[in-house]
């Protein structure tokens, strides 16, 4: 595996997952960057720059451009390895399979060689210090860079992937995941695992607004996204992706919870 060192960062961090191929959305969290004076350097994504939306070839250069230090998700590496499908995780036959098809496809065909080859250098790891804290950054887990984490997780499972973690790095402080698409944060002994969310989907909350962490002095803070929601609806309605996750843009809602962990499933929040 890749492991990036970027030593001290003195001054704010902001971390963001799953840009997502939605152009509109990384463009607000660059944006929220830059009017939080967060320094060159300090912009970290969690991986899936491309995936459901509709402009995933703009969105890969603004990224780029930004200089955002960016790690390998399940979708960078797939794409990079010219590989026919997303990597999820994904169950055959499910739902998010079957709608994972029209994206990865658009994908598939939007991102250039050049591209690809930057996604083939992108870190597995990257960590760094703050505040006398040790960081570390990854995509969804380290056993398995598509494994879905959420914070109703059993704690073996946080245990397995931070055990993993640190024998590769040595001991962190705090992880910042990504991949699940739900921002949360969690205590697990001396280690704090703080997932910074997407914020090129809603988190399955009947909410557009998507999250992005700001990490202060040793401390992360989960913070709301606003952006043109009909922009980025607009572009995936121009290129015919119009399998569920667009509606999910306006709606807040994903097309389908079979990723999701029974007790947060609508269903089961409702009743709870």
């Amino acid at each position: 595996m890749q492991h990036q060192d970027l030593g001290e960062l003195a001054g704010p961090v902001l971390l963001f997952g799953g840009p997502y191929s939605n152009f509109q959305a990384t463009e607000a969290v660059l944006a929220q960057a830059a009017a939080l004076n967060v320094p060159e350097g300090h912009v970290i994504c969690t991986g899936d720059v491309v995936a459901y939306c509709g402009q995933p070839a703009e969105t890969v250069a603004t990224v780029r451009a930004a200089q955002v230090v960016v790690v390998a998700g399940n979708c960078e590496q797939q794409l990079a390895a010219h590989a026919l499908d997303c990597g999820c995780g994904f169950e055959a036959g499910t739902a998010c399979d079957l709608l994972s098809a029209g994206w990865y496809a658009h994908a598939n065909a939007e991102v250039g060689d050049e591209a690809r080859r930057w996604m083939a250098g992108l870190p597995d790891v990257v960590t760094f210090q703050q505040a006398g804290k040790r960081v570390a950054v990854i995509h969804g887990g380290v056993t398995d860079v598509a494994r879905f984490v959420f914070s109703v997780s059993p704690e073996a499972d946080f245990a397995e992937e931070i055990a993993a973690l640190e024998a590769l790095v040595g001991p962190v402080d705090m992880v910042i995941a990504g991949h699940s698409g739900i921002a949360f944060s969690r205590q697990l002994d001396v280690v704090t695992w703080v997932n910074a969310g997407a914020v090129g989907m809603p988190e399955h909350d009947g909410r557009c607004e998507t999250r992005f962490v700001i990490l202060r002095d040793g401390n992360a803070e989960i913070r709301e996204l606003a952006y043109d929601v009909q922009a980025a609806f607009a572009a995936m309605q121009k290129v015919g992706l119009r399998q569920g996750y667009d509606r999910a843009l306006l709606s807040g809602y994903w097309p389908s919870e079979d990723v999701l962990p029974q007790e947060l499933r609508l269903g089961s929040l409702a009743n709870g």
